[in-house]
């Protein structure tokens, strides 16, 4: 686990013209927050929610909560204005939705030089096309900005003319190819969005499919998922348990063959022990 990583294993989306909401957001239990200008917010409540967005991450009031703001595509009317505005609250992250190309990376970041954007502030790109996942690699890579992919299920469903089907099934080989796009590049992805709040199973079912895929948290659209999804994308405590464990039997060994509950440890288990306790550490140092 590499210096400075930060748990993201619930991060929610808040339409930032809901003042309500925003207030809300303040107590609740997330790693990061994404306030939302594009998808949530109508048209001629824009104006409005950008100086929201704003407003929250200057106040200094969510804690260690990840501040990000979703600004417009850059072929909207509304991206210049969103831009600006989130350069001049400096939030953790800028999240662009529809992001396709490792060109239209390159022109993000560019267009984020020139509008003032802080150091500070990342680039998350929302994956949620078939373009943007057989070319998930070459967008990934393009820039250092890019930390975090956010995969849109919701678009990428529409345009790959299927229905949400239980275990997404038809999804399998784009979330797979995502993942693997994001562990060559050393890149952040999170999983998409459940729309069936009300289904506690069926969220936890994709929660765990999500893990076991290899996500590092899940992008969540309800105040009653985050715990499930923080538990889910935490260690258990049976995890943290094997991983100490696994790591003082290889450590007090005298160089010979190594075995921990039956199982032989190698080097490659050890390193995926210490990974795990780190991500507890960072859990546990965040909850503090």
């Amino acid at each position: 686990m590499t210096e400075g990583f930060r748990p993201r294993r619930t991060v929610l989306y808040m339409p930032s013209s809901n003042e309500r909401a925003l207030e809300k957001a303040k107590t609740l239990a997330v790693d990061a927050l994404i306030l939302d200008l594009e998808d949530a917010v109508a048209p001629d409540a824009k104006p409005q929610a950008r100086l929201n967005a704003a407003a929250a991450v200057k106040s200094g009031e969510y804690g260690a909560k990840e501040l990000t703001i979703r600004i417009n595509g850059a072929d909207t009317e509304w991206h210049a204005d969103d831009l600006k505005a989130a350069a001049e609250a400096g939030p953790d992250a800028i999240v662009v939705p529809k992001v396709n190309s490792a060109q239209q990376v390159l022109d993000l970041v560019a267009s984020f030089e020139a509008a003032g954007v802080p150091e500070h502030t990342k680039l998350w790109a929302m994956i949620e096309s078939p373009q943007a996942i057989l070319d998930a690699r070459e967008i990934l890579g393009a820039s250092d900005r890019l930390t975090v992919a956010v995969l849109g299920t919701n678009d990428l469903v529409k345009e790959l003319f299927v229905d949400h089907v239980p275990a997404r099934t038809n999804l399998v080989t784009s979330l797979q190819l995502a993942v693997l796009a994001a562990r060559a590049t050393g890149t952040v992805i999170l999983d998409g969005v459940y729309n069936d709040v009300k289904n506690e199973e069926g969220f936890l079912a994709e929660v765990e499919q999500g893990r076991q895929f290899g996500f590092d948290g899940k992008t969540i659209i309800h105040p009653g998922q985050i715990a499930p999804a923080n538990e889910g994308f935490a260690p258990s405590e049976a995890a943290i348990e094997n991983a100490k464990g696994l790591i003082e039997a290889f450590e007090s060994s005298d160089g010979g063959v190594v075995t921990y509950n039956g199982k032989m440890v190698e080097n490659l288990h050890v390193e995926s022990a210490k990974r795990t306790l780190s991500i507890a550490a960072a859990i546990e140092a965040l909850q503090a």
